[in-house]
C-alpha cells in the first residue's frame, strides 16, 4: 500500500498539502485563541486553558512527520523530526497536561506563542511547496524567524520543567511506570534538563545550516 502511494506523485503531493494545510489552520486557531484571551483578560496565565488541548492534539498528529521522514516522502530523515517531536510531546503530555500547577505560569504563554508563530510560518511554507513553490518572503521567514523564536520556546520549556520538578517529586509522578527502572521520573527530568541544551544545540545548528543552504539557493534562483 505504501509503495503504491509513493509511486503516485499527485496523490502524495495532495496528501502532504492537506496535512500541512490542516496543521497550519490548527496552529493559527491556537494563536488566535491565546492572543484573544490575552487581549480580553490582559493576563498571560490562560494560554493552556485557551489552546492547550488543541496544541496537544496537533502535536500528537505531528508524529506523522517522523513517519514521513522514515519512509522518505520528505527529505528530513527520521532522527531530527523524532527528537523535536519527542521533546515537545513529552513536555506537553507528560508534564504540562498532567500537572495543573504548571499550566498558568508565564513560560507556558511564551512557549505556546513561539510555537504557534513558528508553525503558522512553517506549515504554510510546506503546503505551498507542494503546489510548486512558496513565496520568497515566506521562505525567508521560514528560515529566519526560528533564530529568535526557537531559543525562546526552548527556554520556556526548560523553565516549566524546572518548576514542575517539585510537583513531580511530591506526587512521585509515574512511579508505576518507573518501578522496574533504577531511577525515578524525577531524576529522569533532572537529567533531561541537563541534556536539553545539548539536544537543542544540535537541532539549532542543523536549522542554521539548512537556512544557509535554502536562502543561498533562493538567492541564486533569483539571479538566474
Amino acid at each position: 500500500m505504501i509503495v503504491l502511494f509513493l509511486k503516485m506523485p499527485r496523490l502524495l503531493s495532495s496528501y502532504l498539502f492537506a496535512y500541512n494545510s490542516l496543521q497550519a489552520l490548527g496552529w493559527a486557531i491556537c494563536l488566535f485563541r491565546i492572543t484573544s484571551n490575552w487581549a480580553s483578560t490582559k493576563a498571560i496565565n490562560g494560554a493552556y486553558a485557551s489552546a492547550g488541548e488543541l496544541i496537544c492534539l496537533l502535536q500528537t498528529v505531528a508524529f506523522l512527520e517522523v513517519f514521513h521522514g522514515a519512509i522518505g516522502i520528505v527529505p528530513s530523515g527520521m532522527l531530527l523530526p523524532l527528537m523535536q517531536w519527542g521533546g515537545r510531546a513529552h513536555f506537553l503530555c507528560a508534564i504540562v497536561r498532567r500537572i495543573p500547577e504548571v499550566q498558568e505560569p508565564p513560560p507556558v504563554f511564551m512557549t505556546f506563542v513561539t510555537w504557534c508563530l513558528i508553525e503558522v510560518i512553517r506549515y504554510p511554507h510546506y503546503a505551498l511547496n507542494c503546489l510548486g513553490s512558496s513565496p520568497s518572503i515566506l521562505t525567508y521567514l521560514r528560515y529566519t524567524a526560528f533564530i529568535v523564536l526557537y531559543p525562546l520556546g526552548v527556554i520556556g520549556e526548560m523553565l516549566i520543567m524546572y518548576q514542575a520538578l517539585q510537583y513531580i517529586k511530591l506526587e512521585n509522578l509515574y512511579a508505576d511506570f518507573f518501578t522496574r527502572l533504577p531511577f525515578t521520573y524525577y531524576n529522569f527530568v533532572r537529567v533531561l534538563l541537563l541534556c536539553y541544551p545539548i539536544m537543542w544545540l544540535k537541532l539549532y545548528l542543523h536549522l542554521l545550516k539548512q537556512r544557509q543552504h535554502k536562502l543561498h539557493k533562493q538567492h541564486k534562483s533569483k539571479k538566474t
